[in-house]
């Protein structure tokens, strides 16, 4: 797995970001909201998805692990 260290430009303006437009929570729940619309659309276009399959996987994946990072859903009991 790649790391990446963010800037601190950047990590200023995600601190503003959630600081003072929107909350971490709603924005989680709206991410997995999202993912799981793009999720139906994709499966309900395509028959099979072998076609992107691996990308959209990734995707998929990616969107949830920052949900998760802003608002820690998943881990709780």
């Amino acid at each position: 797995m790649k790391t990446n260290t963010l800037s601190k430009e950047a990590e200023t303006r995600l601190i503003d970001f959630f600081n003072h437009i929107i909350d971490p929570e709603d924005m989680a729940k709206i991410l997995r909201q999202v993912n799981c619309i793009l999720a139906l659309a994709v499966m309900r276009q395509h028959d099979t998805l072998q076609i992107g399959l691996s990308n959209f996987e990734d995707n998929y994946y990616w969107l949830n692990e920052l949900a998760e990072i802003l608002n820690p859903y998943l881990s709780e009991e």
